[in-house]
C-alpha cells in the first residue's frame, strides 16, 4: 500500500463500521478537497457508498465552523423536505459523525475530516448544452433559497469574511496596484481603468445589506452547475451540494454568480474576446426557473437587482483575476503568465454585453416575475 491508501484506510477507520469495507477511490473531479468513494458491505448483503472528505484548510481555515454551518443547514433542510413529504436522503446532505460523536474527524496531522452520504442514481453538469438544463439548475438552487429563507441567520458562521464583499475586493485591488508585486501592472493599463471606472457599483449591494434594503439570507456562494445533483430517472435536479461556503450573505451573490458562470457563451478563460457574450436565452431560462422555486420567499428589491447582481459578480470575478496577475498570481493556478489577464478580459466583457443588454434583462425579469408570481 501507498502512504495515502494507508492513511485512507486509517481514516476510515475512525468512523463508525457499516459493515465490511469492500474498498475505496478517489473522486478526481474537485479541485479544493480530498474525496473518496468508500464502499461498505452490509450484514443483510446489501452495498452501500459513503463520500470520505478531507477539508482543504489552506483555504477554509476553520473548519470547525465550516461543519457548524453544514450541520445547522442540512438538519434544517431535512426537516423541511420531511414536512413536504421529499426524500431527505436524496435531496440534502447527510453527515456522518465519527466515532467521538464529533461531525467531524481530527486526524493526527491536521487533517480535518467528514463523511456524506452519496446519492446514487444521480449525476453533474460541467458544461451547458441547453437552457432546461440550466432552468433545472436555477430550481435546484431556487428551491435551496427558498426552503431556506426563514434559517435563524445569526447562527451562521461567516467562515470567509467579505467573500463576496465586493467593497472589499475592489480595495483589496487598490493594495495590488499600489504594491504591483509582480512588475506587471503596465500591461494592463486597460483592464485597470476599467474596473476603477466601475467603483460606485461595487458598493451598490453591501450599502443595501447595510441599510437593511436588501435581507441577509443563507447563500451558497458557489452556485455553479455542477454543484446540483441531477436525478438519473427525472434529468430534475434534486440536491444542491459543496456546502462549504454557506455564509450569511445576499441571495443576489448566488444569482449572480450563477449567470455569471452559466450564460456566458464562451469560457472563462477564452482569448477570443468576439466569443464572449451573454446568452439571453439561458439568462431567461435561469431567471424563470429561479423565481419560480424562490420568488415567493424573495422581497422586491431583490428581484428588482437581480441583472444587477449578475454584472456585479462578473465584475467582481474579473476585479480578483486582475488583481492577482498584478500581485504574481499567488492565489488562481494558472497554465500560463498571462492567464489570470485573459481571465480578467474576458469577465470584463462580459461585464460590456451585460450593459448593453441590460435594457433585455430588465424585461426578461420583469416578464418573469409578471407570469410567476
Amino acid at each position: 500500500m501507498t502512504e495515502i491508501e494507508i492513511n485512507v484506510a486509517e481514516i476510515i477507520d475512525a468512523f463508525p463500521n457499516y459493515g465490511e469495507v469492500l474498498g475505496y477511490k478517489p473522486v478526481t473531479d474537485g479541485h479544493i478537497n480530498d474525496t473518496y468513494i468508500v464502499e461498505y458491505l452490509k450484514d443483510n448483503g446489501e452495498k452501500v457508498r459513503f463520500l470520505l472528505q478531507r477539508i482543504n484548510t489552506n483555504v477554509f481555515k476553520m473548519p470547525v465552523e465550516l461543519m457548524d454551518n453544514v450541520m445547522g443547514v442540512t438538519a434544517f433542510l431535512r426537516k423541511k423536505i420531511e414536512a413536504a413529504g421529499g426524500d431527505p436522503m436524496r435531496e440534502t446532505l447527510t453527515v456522518y459523525p465519527a466515532k467521538d460523536g464529533k461531525n467531524y474527524y481530527m486526524a493526527a496531522d491536521g487533517g480535518c475530516w467528514r463523511m456524506y452520504n452519496f446519492v446514487e442514481d444521480t449525476y453533474s453538469i460541467n458544461e451547458l448544452t441547453s437552457a432546461e438544463d440550466f432552468k433545472n439548475a436555477a430550481l435546484s438552487f431556487g428551491n435551496f433559497q427558498n426552503l431556506l429563507a426563514d434559517y435563524p441567520i445569526e447562527t451562521l458562521y461567516d467562515t470567509i469574511p467579505n467573500f463576496h464583499n465586493t467593497p472589499s475586493r475592489f480595495k483589496d485591488f487598490l493594495v495590488a496596484l499600489e504594491t504591483n508585486a509582480s512588475g506587471r501592472k503596465d500591461m494592463a493599463r486597460p483592464e485597470i481603468d476599467f474596473v476603477l471606472e466601475r467603483e460606485k457599483d461595487c458598493s451598490v449591494i453591501t450599502d443595501l445589506l447595510d441599510s437593511g434594503e436588501l435581507p441577509v439570507r443563507v447563500t451558497h456562494n458557489d452556485t455553479k452547475l455542477n454543484n446540483v445533483l441531477f436525478d438519473k430517472a427525472t434529468n430534475k435536479g434534486i440536491c444542491v451540494v459543496d456546502l462549504d461556503t454557506v455564509m450569511p450573505g445576499s441571495s443576489l451573490y448566488d444569482f449572480g454568480d450563477s449567470i455569471r458562470f452559466g450564460a456566458n457563451t464562451a469560457a472563462e478563460d477564452e482569448k477570443d474576446l468576439s466569443k464572449v457574450s451573454l446568452n439571453l436565452e439561458y439568462f431567461k431560462a435561469y431567471v424563470e426557473g429561479y423565481l419560480e422555486a424562490a420568488g415567493k420567499s424573495l422581497t422586491e428589491n431583490e428581484i428588482k437587482y437581480l441583472p444587477f447582481a449578475a454584472k456585479l459578480l462578473t465584475l467582481e470575478c474579473g476585479i480578483r483575476f486582475l488583481g492577482d496577475f498584478i500581485n504574481g498570481d499567488v492565489y488562481f493556478k494558472t497554465e500560463y503568465p498571462e492567464h489570470n489577464l485573459v481571465r480578467a478580459r474576458t469577465q470584463f466583457k462580459l461585464v460590456e454585453d451585460m450593459e448593453a443588454k441590460y435594457g433585455d434583462m430588465m424585461r426578461i425579469v420583469e416578464d418573469a416575475t409578471k407570469a410567476i408570481l
